[in-house]
């Protein structure tokens, strides 16, 4: 019989380039990031949802991971950008209604992204429920987004790999502005 299996670790976040993501004053609200192609499951596809609402699965990059389990919170406001698109974009608003659950997907053999090392009893990989808030007036491209100076160290910038990133309210700010959009 082979040991139980452990659940995954992380670097302890104080010590992580991220630090400043993972510890909040009570009811502090946090900013992110989600990526999706828009053939896979476009932000029009997250509005005509039910309850315009739907689980943010099939993340399977640890550092993500930790976002979804650890970082993200009820109520903090996502960016919804829509990836490999002409151009990549940051189509939409929506807010975290569930915190971080295991993520179904890896333990269901037909799925795209099923992780056979990935144990029910102690999972590897998590996901958030994200709800549509609203579209944005003017999607904001990548290329404007690399041309403002104010968003030169946005983690979508400087790590572009992630699905899901952490937003600083500067960012978010500077985005909102670019689009036209008021919350």
């Amino acid at each position: 019989m082979s040991p139980a299996k452990k659940p995954p670790k992380s670097m302890p976040y104080e010590q992580g380039k991220w630090a400043h993501v993972f510890t909040r004053k009570p009811g502090e609200r946090r900013y992110w990031l989600v990526k999706s192609e828009p053939d896979v499951f476009s932000f029009d596809d997250l509005l005509a949802a039910p309850k315009k609402t739907t689980c943010w699965d099939s993340v399977r990059n640890s550092g993500a991971r930790n976002f979804l389990r650890d970082g993200m919170k009820k109520g903090d406001l996502v960016f919804y950008y829509h990836s490999n698109a002409t151009p990549s974009s940051i189509v939409g608003v929506c807010k975290v209604v569930r915190e971080g659950y295991p993520d179904h997907t890896a333990f269901d053999s037909a799925h795209d992204y099923f992780d056979p090392d990935s144990d029910p009893d102690t999972p590897t990989w998590f996901m958030v429920d994200v709800q549509a808030v609203k579209k944005l007036v003017t999607p904001v491209a990548l290329p404007d987004i690399k041309a403002e100076p104010a968003l030169s160290e946005m983690a979508l910038v400087r790590v572009g790999r992630l699905s899901v990133v952490p937003v600083t309210e500067a960012e978010w700010e500077t985005v909102l502005r670019m689009s036209g959009t008021t919350l």
